[in-house]
């Protein structure tokens, strides 16, 4: 009886120990909880997924549209800062910033820093050159809107010079007076286009050829800003002009003369 009773207890503690073996490696198997299935979400991503954009997307899903969200002046994506310029007339002055109000009625906030250069004609000046009711040409990076925010441009030269009445091209009241959200667009091709042109083509530049590609477009259209230059395929320029009705493009050869525009 006792033998029988000692081999009875043996088998049991033998079978609770291959018993507890087997739920610790099944414990070790089993796959986390869906919490820990994968990395986190990042700010909405889904557990697990992708994350989410911080911008806007859909969690987990693509990013949402880059950039501050808004409209070029045609109802388009807006375009990223970019070279370029304007013409107008000094309205205020302050320290580190002065307003330009160009033709169209649009005010334009003008960024300086120890880095911008002032010209008074072909003299070098300097800051202190810039007063109420001067005529001026920026050019700087430009960061287009037609929102509360408005235009802004981080001035790399700005030039005093005489008052601009109209371009060679044009007057500011033939190039369509300012945009109007909702309004027709104006369709019409004026000078020479170059040939093969195709709208969005090209690649947006800067430096030397873009700040060139600016002045001699203003200088053909003056009425509104200059958000972006395009070079095109055969060595030609699009500058992106903004702001009016008309024109959009202007068109500027390689050796930067006025063209054409549309």
């Amino acid at each position: 009886m006792r033998l029988m009773s000692t081999i009875l207890f043996s088998g049991v503690v033998a079978f609770g120990a291959a018993g507890g073996t087997a739920l610790a490696q099944d414990t070790t198997a089993q796959p986390p909880g869906q919490a820990q299935a994968g990395p986190p979400g990042d700010r909405g991503g889904a557990p697990g997924g992708p994350p989410g954009d911080r911008r806007g997307g859909p969690p987990g899903g693509p990013p949402g549209a880059p950039g501050r969200g808004g409209a070029d002046a045609r109802g388009g994506a807006r375009a990223p800062p970019a070279l370029g310029g304007v013409v107008g007339t000094v309205d205020s002055v302050s320290p580190s910033s002065f307003v330009v109000s160009i033709s169209t009625g649009q005010k334009v906030t003008v960024q300086t820093a120890s880095s911008t250069t002032y010209r008074k004609g072909k003299s070098a000046t300097s800051a202190s050159a810039l007063t109420k009711g001067e005529s001026v040409l920026v050019l700087g990076t430009v960061d287009f809107g037609m929102d509360a925010k408005g235009t802004t441009i981080t001035a790399s030269q700005v030039t005093v010079q005489p008052a601009v009445a109209g371009g060679s091209a044009t007057s500011p009241a033939a190039e369509g007076g300012a945009f109007q959200r909702g309004a027709a667009p104006v369709k019409k091709d004026v000078g020479q286009i170059p040939a093969n042109y195709t709208e969005g083509s090209g690649t947006i530049v800067g430096g030397t050829e873009a700040i060139k590609a600016t002045e001699a477009a203003l200088a053909a259209y003056p009425a509104g800003v200059i958000n972006r230059v395009v070079k095109l395929s055969d060595g030609n320029y699009e500058v992106h002009h903004v702001g009016v009705s008309w024109p959009h493009h202007i068109f500027v050869s390689k050796d930067f003369k006025y063209l054409g525009a549309n």
